[in-house]
């Protein structure tokens, strides 16, 4: 018998997207009455909760009696570990995969995770981000496409693309055995962001393994301004530090990029003021940075037709580096000073 599945989704402010989610979940080919969907949501003001709410059973109130296996839960704290905790304790499957709700998955995406998470005798699996623009404009085809290239994300392979299955520090939106919970606990519910890379180095130095499977593609669906997107980065590199304080090592090399960019602005900014070579140095550093953004959209500007890429492309770069490397110094900060890792969670 196939193992029972628990599908967890952490949700807020999702109207847009949530639907298309709840219906690509719906059509997996994996056996029905094997699965449930659990939906957390963190009192989203807008209409999330009324769509969920048109797939969950009736017990009492208004919603219709529809799909007994889809469950909404409430999250008052607005903080996605906290709702994955949450979840994770009301299921009852033998596997748990934890899903996002700006995402559509292919309609083979449980059966093949829970597929290889056995045949790799693997702890956590998953796919790769295809990251698709918010809307049709210039500024959401930068977003989408520096998120999910080398230059601006580094080596993430769920970010840029694999040819082949191969083992992995993290993937979005896990496929894990049950047991991992009860063996390394749950989610770090102070991070607010990056609680899945902390989770998976965790689950690593336990002696667990994870796997990329390249041949599932998840249709994620990028910010929709240049505002939530440097928001978001920022807020990655403000809880990195908190992340390798309790790892007690850094999880990966290539979160220290966009930290040595800032630190090389600053020191080349003010070291240049007193030395002619080192201003030379650091302003031909610049020009090759905007040289390479620049080249990068103007490859895609032809591609996609549309020439303001041209110069969207190099300044969604430097937002998305600027928003890491300063988010990730005043995590420092907070940590050397006992400060408060607090962030408006809202999107």
């Amino acid at each position: 018998m196939l193992p029972f599945v628990s599908i967890i989704l952490p949700i807020y402010k999702e109207e847009n997207f949530i639907e298309k989610c709840i219906l690509s979940i719906l059509d997996q080919d994996y056996e029905k009455g094997r699965y449930e969907m659990i939906f957390i949501d963190g009192m989203s003001p807008d209409r999330t909760r009324e769509i969920v709410g048109r797939y969950v059973e009736k017990i009492v109130g208004r919603y219709v009696e529809k799909y007994p296996f889809i469950h909404l839960l409430d999250n008052p704290l607005q903080v996605t570990p906290y709702a994955l905790n949450k979840g994770i304790r009301a299921s009852k499957g033998e596997v748990i995969i934890r899903l996002d709700g700006h995402s559509v998955y292919p309609p083979n995406y449980v059966s093949t995770l829970v597929r290889y998470l056995y045949e790799l005798k693997a702890d956590n699996v998953g796919g790769i981000w295809h990251t698709m623009p918010a809307k049709d404009t210039a500024e959401c085809h930068a977003i989408a496409i520096c998120s999910s290239h080398p230059f601006g994300v580094g080596g993430s392979i769920h970010k840029i693309g694999s040819n082949e299955i191969k083992e992995t520090d993290t993937v979005p939106f896990g496929c894990y055995r049950r047991e991992v919970f009860d063996r390394i606990g749950l989610f770090d519910e102070d991070l607010i962001r990056n609680q899945d890379d902390e989770f998976n180095a965790r689950l690593i130095n336990h002696g667990g393994k994870i796997f990329i499977i390249p041949e599932l593609v998840i249709n994620y669906t990028a910010r929709d301004s240049m505002h939530k997107m440097r928001k978001m980065y920022y807020q990655y590199g403000l809880f990195k530090p908190l992340v390798n304080k309790k790892l007690g090592a850094p999880a990966t090399i290539r979160q220290f990029f966009p930290v040595a960019f800032v630190g090389g602005i600053v020191l080349g900014s003010l070291l240049g003021c007193f030395s002619s070579i080192i201003l030379h140095l650091f302003l031909s550093m610049m020009a090759l940075y905007f040289i390479i953004g620049t080249a990068i959209g103007l490859e895609n500007a032809i591609k996609l037709h549309k020439p303001a890429l041209v110069f969207y492309m190099p300044y969604t770069f430097l937002n998305i580096h600027l928003s890491y490397g300063i988010g990730y110094f005043i995590g420092i900060y907070k940590l050397m000073f006992h400060k408060k890792f607090e962030v408006n969670v809202n999107r």
